[in-house]
């Protein structure tokens, strides 16, 4: 395996290189982030944290679906609405409460199938629509969901915490297959039974009750390596990943493994002692978990193997969100 091409394919990937806007947005927003109080997480991870005043949390977030996937399947495009939020709150070891939507369409063969696929997913991962807005006359069709969930203070998983000599863990749900619209794309919930899908992505809620990671997050559309860039950048420390020991599953190359969008699966950060009962409970929830490397300090993120090593990320030089902790 070229390790360099490897490098080069993850840094130029649109998963990753789609997120360089957020910087700016952050920056917009920078002067009024905390005058209103009340938020202990907000941008750079998967979901906002609101202190409410108690032992309870309240977790908000919001993801819209990308418009060539909405034109190749507004089934899919509805059906992904939800599982990609319901992720993003599970992700941080808390439960999803509800969802709204906004959704655009005039077209409405299209908007009646996205309203399916939404209903699908709302049936499978069990997390209720209780509300939203329509536009019913623009010229394009979209969707976005925001979602709430709720969890305890202390058990919340941050993708900003990661620390030097944690190790590496990370966790996919290898009973799936590629979706139908895209190459990078990993189906694992849209054939299974809901108890199933169910207990899976609430594996995380279990992570952080047991307080066994120091950081996480659900690989989303950068793949593996670019949500662990992310993490790393949010955490402003850096990694060292041996690409032979990530699992991926029969048929798929690695190359191609480390850019899927892998809808159940989890890059985490865990103390020495913590390693063996985290895979423990991801595999009794029917979760592939392995360890594949450390945090260092050395902001960069580098992935080798017998052949050798490359630097993928450089954070002295290098954004994919240019979101930093400032917890330091």
């Amino acid at each position: 395996m070229d390790l360099k091409q490897v490098a080069d394919g993850i840094r130029n990937f649109e998963g990753v290189t789609r997120k360089k806007p957020i910087e700016g947005i952050v920056e917009i927003f920078e002067s009024v982030r905390s005058e209103y109080g009340g938020t202990l997480v907000d941008f750079g991870d998967d979901a906002a944290v609101i202190d409410i005043d108690g032992n309870d949390v309240i977790l908000f977030a919001a993801d819209s679906i990308w418009e060539k996937l909405m034109k190749a399947s507004p089934w899919w495009a509805g059906y992904t609405a939800v599982l990609a939020n319901v992720n993003d709150i599970a992700a941080m070891g808390a439960r999803p409460l509800a969802m709204v939507d906004v959704i655009s369409s005039s077209d409405k063969d299209s908007c009646n199938t996205l309203l399916k696929g939404i209903t699908d997913g709302i049936k499978k991962f069990g997390v209720p629509m209780v509300g939203g807005h329509l536009h019913p006359d623009t010229p394009y069709s979209s969707i976005a969901v925001a979602i709430i969930g709720i969890a305890k203070k202390d058990c919340i998983i941050r993708s900003d915490t990661a620390k030097p000599g944690d190790s590496i863990i990370v966790a996919y749900d290898m009973d799936g297959r590629m979706g139908p619209n895209s190459p990078y794309s990993w189906d694992t919930t849209s054939f299974k039974d809901p108890e199933t899908v169910r207990n899976r992505y609430l594996v995380m809620q279990t992570i952080g009750e047991k307080k066994l990671a120091t950081s996480g997050k659900d690989i989303s559309n950068p793949g593996t390596i670019g949500t662990l860039g992310m993490l790393c950048e949010t955490s402003n420390v850096g990694a060292s990943v041996d690409i032979d020991k990530i699992p991926f599953p029969d048929g798929v190359e690695l190359e191609q493994w480390l850019k899927v969008y892998t809808a159940t699966g989890y890059i985490l950060t865990v103390n020495s002692e913590n390693v063996d009962e985290c895979i423990q409970v991801f595999n009794d929830a029917g979760i592939t978990a392995s360890v594949i490397g450390e945090i260092n300090d050395t902001l960069k993120l580098d992935i080798y193997n017998k052949d050798g090593r490359e630097t993928v990320f450089d954070f002295n030089t290098d954004d994919i969100t240019g979101i930093t902790c400032k917890n330091d």
